[in-house]
């Protein structure tokens, strides 16, 4: 289930619209949680991640970053990463195309509070089972979901770390997982190499020997 959603412009972590779950219906409290996402809107530069994903406790954070707004989610542990990142997708374009203009230039939190009604509308879709089917069987141009960076949100934040340290290491460990890739390779290589020499020496062996007789 999406229990929050939250949009802010990246260059000061201004919220500009944001549509919380009723307690009654989460039985969670999640003042805390929408701290916490404030925080970290104001942690964001522009060369944070553009897609990661927080742990906080048992709950799931996701965001998108897109034209210097970030759209982030709060979702439950078992909600799929796949429909919160194509829940975002679809977040993105609609509130692109109203407001994407306006967000330079706006000064008040929250200025585009009426976008509630249309999070509502796409969050009831995405909580429907008929959509969990839907969703599943089709192909979306989605980055594999599993290769986005996940980390804590504690972490981050009480280590003032701006994402952009994170987003350094992320690419340090992609730049070491394409090494990697690389050398297997080519070590792969030089074994069906190797393997291909000694075949060829025994049949030369066994040739001379035939020879021979």
């Amino acid at each position: 289930m999406i229990l929050m959603t939250m949009i802010a412009r990246v260059a000061d972590g201004l919220p500009l619209a944001a549509s919380l779950q009723e307690d009654g219906q989460s039985g969670r409290n999640l003042q805390e949680y929408q701290n916490q996402a404030k925080q970290l809107f104001r942690k964001l530069t522009e060369h944070s991640p553009v897609r990661c994903t927080l742990e906080t406790g048992s709950l799931m954070f996701h965001y998108l970053i897109d034209r210097g707004v970030c759209y982030l989610v709060l979702c439950e542990g078992n909600y799929p990463k796949k429909m919160a990142y194509t829940f975002l997708e679809e977040l993105q374009a609609e509130f692109s195309e109203l407001y994407i203009r306006r967000v330079a230039t706006v000064s008040r939190p929250y200025v585009f509070i009426e976008f509630d009604t249309y999070i509502q509308k796409l969050k009831k879709s995405y909580s429907d089972s008929w959509s969990h089917r839907r969703l599943g069987s089709i192909n979306t141009e989605l980055q594999d979901v599993q290769r986005i960076m996940v980390t804590n949100i504690e972490e981050v934040l009480q280590r003032g770390e701006t994402l952009t340290a994170l987003n350094t290491k992320a690419s340090n460990l992609s730049s070491l997982s394409k090494k990697y890739q690389t050398d297997a390779k080519e070590l792969n290589s030089r074994s069906r190499f190797t393997k291909m020499a000694a075949t060829g020496v025994c049949i030369f062996v066994m040739v001379l020997y035939f020879w021979w007789l």
